[in-house]
C-alpha cells in the first residue's frame, strides 16, 4: 500500500510532473500494489493526478482526509465518493477573522463548492470558487477550510495560530501563510488507517512520500515513511528516510525502490 502526496512530491511547485515521476508511478500502479493519492487538494485538483499516473482502480484519499475516494473505470465519472468528513467551520472561522483580519478564506461544502471572500482562488480547489460574504461561509457545512494571508510571514503566521488556540478542528500550516482545515481527528493518516483495514494490509506493508506538516501524521503512520529532500525539519524528523527532493525527483527514486 502506497500513499503519495501530490504538491511538492508527484509534482513541483508550479504544478509539473516530470517525465521520470510519471513514469515511476505509472510502473508502480502497473505492478499491481495498491497505490493512492493522498492529498490536501480537492476532489477535481486531485483527479488529473490519478488520470496521469494511470490509476483507474483503488482508492484515493483528498482534502487532508476529508473525502475518500474509491475508483472504478466502469462508472461513468470513473469514481464514487466513500467517505466525507464535514465539520460547522464557524468557531474556527470566527477566531481566526478576529486575530487575522485581512486574510482570505475559502470553503468546501458538502457539496463541492468552493464559497470564498474577496474571490480567493487556488488552484488545489479543483473549481471555481463562489464570493460570498462571511456570514455565508459561518452557515455553512464544511469538508475543508482554507485561510491564506498576503500580509504575514509564516512564523506569523504560526504565532497568530498557536494564539488563538484552535479547538475542535484538524488544522496544518503550509509553506507559506496557509492553513488547511479539517474535522477534529482527521488527516491523511486516519483516511489512509481505514483503507489499509479495508485492504487487509499488514502495517509493516505500508509506504508514504511527502514533504508538508500535512504529512506528519501521514509518514509517521507508514511502516516506511519518506520525507521529500526540501521537506522542513519537523517533517523530516518523523520520517523514516529522506529521498531528493521535489526537483531532483526524489518520489521516483523510493517509486522505483519498490519495483
Amino acid at each position: 500500500m502506497i500513499a503519495l502526496d501530490v504538491d511538492g512530491t508527484l509534482v513541483d511547485h508550479d504544478g509539473h510532473m516530470s517525465p521520470a515521476v510519471r513514469s515511476a508511478a505509472q510502473a508502480v500502479v502497473a505492478s499491481g500494489h495498491d497505490v493512492m493519492i493522498a492529498t490536501g487538494r480537492s476532489l477535481n485538483a486531485t483527479l488529473p493526478i490519478i488520470e496521469q499516473i494511470g490509476l483507474e482502480r483503488g482508492y484515493a484519499v483528498c482534502c487532508n482526509g476529508g473525502v475518500t475516494l474509491r475508483l472504478d473505470p466502469s462508472m461513468d465519472t470513473g469514481y464514487e465518493i466513500i467517505h466525507k468528513a464535514t465539520f460547522d467551520p464557524a468557531p474556527a472561522l470566527k477566531a481566526l477573522r478576529e486575530r487575522l483580519p485581512n486574510a482570505k478564506y475559502a470553503l468546501e461544502d458538502e457539496d463541492g463548492n468552493f464559497l470564498s471572500t474577496e474571490r480567493f482562488q487556488d488552484a488545489s480547489f479543483g473549481v471555481e470558487s463562489i464570493g460570498v460574504d462571511f456570514q455565508t461561509m459561518l452557515d455553512a457545512t464544511a469538508v475543508r477550510v482554507v485561510v491564506f494571508s498576503s500580509e504575514n510571514t509564516s512564523d506569523e503566521f504560526n504565532e497568530a495560530i498557536r494564539h488563538i488556540g484552535l479547538s475542535g478542528v484538524t488544522y496544518s500550516v503550509g509553506w507559506t501563510a496557509w492553513l488547511d482545515i479539517a474535522a477534529e481527528g482527521v488527516t491523511k493518516a486516519s483516511a489512509l488507517e481505514v483503507l489499509r483495514h479495508k485492504l487487509g494490509t499488514d502495517q509493516a506493508n505500508t509506504v508514504a512520500v511527502g514533504d508538508g506538516r500535512n504529512d506528519i501524521e501521514m509518514l509517521t503512520w507508514a511502516g516506511r515513511g519518506v520525507a521529500m529532500g526540501q521537506a522542513p525539519d519537523e517533517v523530516i524528523a518523523v520520517a523514516d528516510e529522506v529521498t531528493a527532493s521535489v526537483l531532483d525527483d526524489g518520489a521516483a527514486q523510493v517509486l522505483l525502490s519498490v519495483l
